[in-house]
């Protein structure tokens, strides 16, 4: 029996909550990096921080969804748990790579201005 669908559908939505959930997480938070590099315009930081998270979006739910594609056939439970371990873990490890990389450049910018 084909697993696929039923493992697709489970990926698609522990990404795109884990996606969701992180994203509105840095939006939270971010606002205080952008409000640094921009102290007088209040309103341009919020448009920014909004252009970030949906940019943000956009990429890693484009990334999960692509990625169903290289999958092989899946025809038991126990290659559905392990085909979905590997694939949230690796989302979830890109997803760590891309904030570090992130903040790192953020305050290499701000150290810059100063």
């Amino acid at each position: 029996m084909n697993l696929n669908l039923i493992t697709y559908s489970i990926y698609i939505l522990i990404t795109v909550f884990i996606i969701i959930k992180v994203g509105l997480i840095c939006y939270k938070n971010g606002n205080i990096f952008v409000a640094h590099l921009v102290p007088d315009d209040k309103d341009f930081c919020l448009r920014i921080n909004n252009m970030l998270l949906i940019g943000y979006y956009l990429i890693n739910i484009g990334y999960t969804v692509i990625t169903l594609s290289g999958w092989t056939t899946i025809n038991s439970i126990s290659q559905m748990v392990e085909s979905l371990s590997k694939h949230t873990a690796i989302i979830i490890c890109i997803l760590a790579i891309l904030h570090y990389f992130n903040l790192f450049w953020i305050t290499k910018f701000i150290k810059n201005i100063k």
